[in-house]
């Protein structure tokens, strides 16, 4: 079980990193093309206000979802591992990226 618990925090965190890539990229090079025209309306904060609260539900399913529903099944341990190890491994993937901007800021 460990073995799992290992693979699947591992899953959870780079596909949480690789979602965070997929918005970070969208908001790099898609504004250009919707927002050159609509700079003064509303619509610019609602569609961040929105796309906040996109990202927060599917990161937070990502690295909360299996382990709340492990623990609610009476998993508690598994569930408390299974987090902290997603935890984990995000923190080396920040690690990691805060790593390779410095290298490419040389």
């Amino acid at each position: 079980m460990k073995n799992s618990i290992v693979k699947i925090a591992g899953l959870n965190a780079l596909g949480t990193a690789l979602y965070v890539a997929l918005v970070a990229s969208f908001l790099t090079y898609v504004p250009p093309m919707f927002f050159s025209k609509a700079e003064d309306t509303v619509l610019i904060p609602i569609a961040m206000l929105l796309l906040f609260v996109l990202s927060a539900s599917i990161t937070g399913s990502l690295v909360v979802g299996r382990p709340v529903l492990w623990y609610l099944d009476g998993k508690k341990k598994e569930a408390v591992s299974l987090f902290m190890m997603t935890l984990g491994f995000l923190f080396l993937t920040t690690i990691v990226a805060f790593a390779v901007l410095a290298l490419f800021n040389r």
